[in-house]
């Protein structure tokens, strides 16, 4: 049975409209939703700590910006914008000590509450709505009047009024705009994870380097390896994301078809399958989080190291050089962008 999807007529911001919201922190989730709940005419605080560089750019776009304990004190939702490794440590200095009877948690990933680094009190809503996209198309779909998809998800409902919360935030953000779906916490986290380490990210960056190296190895030029490798994948994953794997087959070549049907299988085959199996069950028994939070608590040493040694990739330097001959490329400075959030 297709699950049911939630739209505009779904969701009552009158819900919203008599209660304070606070976003704790003002990342790339946390400025997008802060944003547009606002926009939706939300009374919106923001919650960060003293020497937060965001203070300054949250109060540029108007809003009131206070410590977070002082935030979750007066607020009635709570949302924890914060990344998963800082929760912990932000909700019991900042955010239990203030949690009382009838207020709301919000989050927009539910590793913290799935996985246990934190445990809210029996008293209080605890819900999640996860738009299915970075907090900058978040924003820039709003504003164009569009919306991104979203989840909503119940942990905890004391108040009997949980789902209608997460309903009203979801509208407030955009997401009935698109489509809103209904999941729990378990299953949001361990898909999210297993669809980033997998496909998303881990999966798709390994498959573009590794055939890059391929070509390289083999003698032909950098600039060649990176159009047919990476600078074309965009295209691709355009087709899928517009028509689905069959229409993306459709739009192109019957050569090109050919080979997707009769090599790809020899590429990703069973034993691909069969990590991936595996990766889902680190994710499952928890064993991911934990070297996740052990390695973010130790200073990140492991994961700095393999962070610098993606970024020195041979198809970093080319790639760089390549994109700075195409002016019709949209070209961002991400780092940069997110670094203003934090």
């Amino acid at each position: 049975m297709p699950a049911k999807i939630y739209t505009d007529k779904d969701a009552d911001l009158g819900v919203l409209k008599n209660k304070t919201l606070a976003v704790i922190g003002f990342g790339s989730q946390g400025h997008a939703h802060a944003l547009n709940l606002k926009d939706s005419g939300m009374k919106v605080i923001i919650g960060l700590y003293p020497k937060s560089k965001s203070r300054a750019v949250a109060a540029e776009y108007g809003f009131e910006v206070m410590d977070t304990a002082d935030a979750v004190q007066k607020a009635d939702v709570i949302f924890v914008a914060a990344p998963d490794t800082k929760i912990a440590e932000i909700y019991e200095a900042d955010i239990a000590p203030h949690l009382t009877k009838g207020k709301t948690l919000l989050f927009s990933h539910g590793f913290a509450v799935h996985f246990k680094t934190i445990t809210p009190p029996a008293d209080v809503n605890v819900i999640m709505v996860a738009p299915k996209g970075p907090g900058h198309i978040v924003r820039r779909q709003f504003v164009e009047g569009k919306g991104v998809p979203a989840l909503i998800a119940v942990h905890q409902n004391p108040g009997k009024d949980a789902k209608k919360i997460a309903l009203a935030w979801a509208k407030g953000v955009g997401g009935t705009r698109a489509g809103v779906f209904e999941t729990d916490f378990k299953e949001e986290t361990e898909t999210d994870l297993f669809g980033e380490q997998t496909v998303l990210c881990g999966g798709v960056s390994q498959l573009v380097t590794a055939a890059f190296e391929t070509l390289v190895e083999a003698g032909y030029q950098p600039e060649m390896a990176y159009f047919e490798c990476l600078h074309e994948l965009k295209l691709t994953v355009d087709l899928i994301n517009e028509s689905g794997i069959s229409g993306m087959r459709f739009s192109i070549s019957e050569t090109a078809e050919y080979g997707d049907l009769t090599t790809g299988p020899k590429i990703i085959d069973a034993s691909v399958k069969k990590r991936m199996k595996a990766a889902l069950k680190n994710i499952q028994s928890g064993k991911f989080a934990k070297g996740w939070i052990e390695e973010a608590n130790s200073g990140g040493k492991n994961f700095k190291a393999l962070r610098k040694e993606g970024e020195q990739h041979p198809i970093e330097k080319v790639g760089k050089r390549l994109r700075n001959l195409m002016p019709w490329l949209k070209k961002r400075d991400i780092k940069g962008a997110q670094a203003a959030y934090h």
